[in-house]
């Protein structure tokens, strides 16, 4: 793994905690449950990718369309 992977997953899991802890807080749910709904995200799978540079939003506007993504899943069963 070169410097610049070992950089880029460093900066992408230090993303992925503040956008599970932004969910929490955002949504008054355990972390426990935040981490589930992000890792079982297709949002969270498009961040580790770098589709669009989704990891230069911010942690609030990721939390919310991890949650938005949720709940459309939520209504579609």
């Amino acid at each position: 793994m070169s410097n610049h992977d070992e950089a880029f997953c460093a900066i992408i899991e230090n993303k992925f905690s503040r956008i599970i802890a932004a969910i929490s807080e955002l949504h008054g749910i355990s972390l426990e449950d935040a981490m589930e709904i992000f890792y079982n995200s297709e949002t969270s799978t498009l961040i580790e990718e770098g589709v669009a540079d989704l990891h230069c939003r911010s942690d609030k506007y990721l939390a919310e369309e991890v949650w938005q993504e949720m709940m459309v899943e939520k209504r579609l069963k």
